[in-house]
């Protein structure tokens, strides 16, 4: 008697998650809208591999970056690693074609990337990022344009209450070169990054083991970062504070427009706010830097994030390639609305739901869903002729929205019965070649 065949366990890898229809439905739909409002600003849709070599992607984004990298030697002992953003695969992607794409190129890419970081609320070791860019340029205008998508995208989602957070690594930089601690920028900004996650204390603490900066330094820098009011209030310090000083007197000028351009597209006040404790915690930002929280869940962090990285291009190409964008944080924003309560009961792809009465006009019935289809309506025939409670409970559970049913005195009159399964309503006897035009008025346009 042979051994009883030993069950794999069926299990998925901490950080890793699978998607039922339940949520994927909408995040597919998510990816729809954030495509949308990509291509309504003339943005370009390109793809890169899964897989980089790894000196592509080490050393871009930083210390902590690299540590949170996948990295294996392939079949052919090739040292590479899977992607760990979509930005520096761009940069290494426009450098190898920026010459038959001409600039400035504007692109959007959407696909999964990997990083194995600590496991948080909205955080995954997979995610898909839906990132934006228009490399080529230092024009402030793309840099201004990058907030006005933001917020078309958030609005796209079907969203209100959010807040898009602007800063200029400028200003910061400035900062630090009048405090002689130009040569620690990369380390203390990632520091200053995680102000609202370990507080002022464990950013001070931070800022002194990793630098040694003076405290003197670091609070400084601290209530920089720190300074509140309206966003008014906030240029006019800077311009107090930092107007002699060349450099964080550009990214102030920069501010100062994008705040002005974005008032006269139509932003509504207090969708964008100065908050100078943004930096980013990327070593290749140089410049405007986003974020964007929203506003019932803010402790999930930023959803949609990016800025200006004006040399990242240089490290594969000597042609000047500078470059701005962000990324919409799909997974993280999902996860956010997920417990918001904020997405959809369980939906279908096809809101009809024909009912297979009788197994002997199965062909009937893939007519039907084939007329429906074709005028632009999903249907789903059901395969097996059960009963009709056990079809209807299938539908409900399914979420379709509304039910054909025929049976053998229906074909032998030519008509169908049409069933709104929410309002339990019933219209009998449409006609056949009616179905499709009184069906769509059932539907939400």
């Amino acid at each position: 008697m042979s051994d009883p065949v030993k069950l794999i366990e069926p299990r998925t890898l901490k950080g890793f998650r699978d998607y039922l229809p339940e949520l994927m439905i909408p995040r597919e739909w998510m990816l729809e809208q954030a495509r949308r409002v990509y291509r309504s600003y003339g943005f370009a849709p390109i793809d890169t591999p899964a897989l980089e070599y790894a000196e592509i992607l080490l050393g871009k984004g930083g210390e902590e970056s690299d540590k949170q990298i996948y990295r294996f030697r392939d079949s052919g002992d090739r040292d590479i690693a899977l992607r760990f953003d979509l930005t520096i695969p761009f940069a290494r992607f426009a450098a190898q074609y920026i010459g038959e794409l001409g600039t400035p190129f504007k692109r959007y890419h959407m696909g999964p990337v990997w990083r194995g970081e600590n496991i948080q609320r909205g955080r995954y070791r997979e995610f898909w990022q839906c990132d934006f860019d228009t490399i080529g340029t230092t024009s402030n205008a793309a840099d201004i344009e990058v907030s006005l998508v933001i917020h078309d995208l958030m609005r796209g989602l079907n969203l209100d209450r959010f807040v898009i957070h602007v800063n200029n690594r400028l200003v910061l930089n400035g900062l630090l070169e009048e405090l002689g601690l130009a040569g620690h920028t990369a380390p203390l900004l990632r520091a200053l990054d995680k102000l609202p996650k370990i507080g002022r204390d464990g950013v001070l603490a931070e800022m002194a083991a990793n630098t040694g900066v003076a405290a003197a330094q670091a609070d400084r820098l601290l209530a920089l970062a720190q300074t509140s009011g309206s966003n008014q209030d906030i240029l006019a310090r800077l311009k107090s504070d930092f107007g002699t000083n060349p450099k964080a007197a550009d990214g102030i000028r920069r501010l100062e427009e994008l705040l002005a351009a974005a008032t006269k597209a139509g932003i509504p006040d207090g969708m964008i706010v100065l908050d100078l404790s943004i930096a980013r915690g990327l070593d290749y930002y140089t410049g405007t830097v986003y974020e964007t929280f929203l506003t019932d869940m803010p402790k999930i962090g930023s959803v949609c994030s990016g800025g200006r990285y004006d040399n990242l291009a240089g490290l594969y190409t000597k042609q000047h390639l500078p470059g701005v964008g962000a990324s919409l944080g799909l997974d993280r924003l999902l996860a956010a609305l997920e417990e918001l309560k904020l997405l959809k009961g369980t939906a279908t792809p096809a809101p009809v739901f024909i009912v297979q009465f009788t197994a002997e006009r199965i062909g009937d019935y893939q007519r039907m869903a084939r007329v429906l289809r074709a005028a632009g309506i999903g249907a789903e025939v059901f395969p097996d002729a059960k009963k009709l409670g056990q079809q209807f409970q299938y539908a409900e559970k399914r979420g379709h929205k509304i039910a054909l049913i025929a049976g053998p005195d229906d074909f032998a009159a030519g008509t169908w019965n049409v069933k709104d399964l929410a309002k339990r309503e019933e219209k009998k006897g449409v006609p056949d070649a009616e179905v499709a035009a009184f069906v769509r008025s059932l539907l939400p346009v």
